[in-house]
C-alpha cells in the first residue's frame, strides 16, 4: 500500500495510472540496476553497514518520490499507443 507520497498528487503528475505503474516501474528498475551496480563496487572498498544503509530505502519508493516531486517525468510518442 502506498502512504508517502500521496496517490491523489501521484496521479495529478501524470495522465492514467497505468501510465504511473509503467514509469514508476521503468524508474524503479533504473534505480535497482544503479544500486546493484554501486554495490558491487561498494563491497570491495566498503563496510557491511555502510551497505546496508545504500539499500534502505526501495527503488519504487525512490521512483514514486521522484515523479511526485517532478523529478522523473515521461514523454508520449506515437510508437506507444501501437
Amino acid at each position: 500500500m502506498v502512504i508517502q507520497p500521496e496517490i491523489d498528487l501521484l496521479l495529478s503528475t501524470v495522465d492514467s495510472k497505468y501510465t504511473l505503474c509503467t514509469v514508476a516501474s521503468r524508474r524503479a528498475r533504473q534505480i535497482n540496476d544503479m544500486i546493484h551496480g554501486v554495490r558491487d563496487q561498494a563491497v570491495l572498498s566498503m563496510a557491511p553497514t555502510q551497505i546496508a544503509q545504500l539499500t534502505s530505502t526501495k527503488p519504487l519508493t525512490l521512483a514514486l518520490e521522484e515523479i511526485a516531486s517532478g523529478d522523473v517525468s515521461y514523454e508520449r510518442t506515437k510508437e506507444s499507443y501501437k
